[in-house]
């Protein structure tokens, strides 16, 4: 399994982004695909995850509301749409994916990881 993110930049407190990770190597019918960030100095946390047919997702408290995970089927890519940007969404974000229907939010539950695009938000 590969994940390939991408996406990550500088925007403005208050703008939006969108982070894509590329998922390829097997079907992924039957997996969970999830996003998780890491701050400086900070532990890595989960902010998103989905089902790949997209009939259950999750969310961190955090960022309910300002952004959303979703699942293009015909492109294997997962995307995660930002809006509301604070500057405490700056992190370095990965996608990551797991095998089942469970929306963990765990990150030792999932199997592969991408490695990651930066996205640093100024105020």
């Amino acid at each position: 399994v590969q994940l390939q993110a991408s996406g990550g930049g500088l925007v403005q407190a208050g703008g939006s982004l969108r982070l894509s990770c590329a998922a390829s190597g097997r079907t992924f019918s039957n997996y969970v695909m999830g996003w998780f960030r890491q701050a400086p100095g900070k532990e890595r946390e989960f902010v998103a995850a989905s089902t790949w047919s997209g009939g259950s997702t999750r969310y961190a408290d955090s960022v309910k509301g300002r952004f959303t995970i979703s699942i293009d089927n015909a492109k294997n890519t997962v995307y995660l749409q930002m809006s509301s940007l604070k500057p405490e969404d700056t992190a370095v974000y990965y996608c990551a994916a797991r095998s089942g229907l469970l929306t963990v939010v765990r990150s030792s539950g999932y199997d592969y990881w991408g490695q990651g695009t930066l996205v640093t938000v100024s105020s």
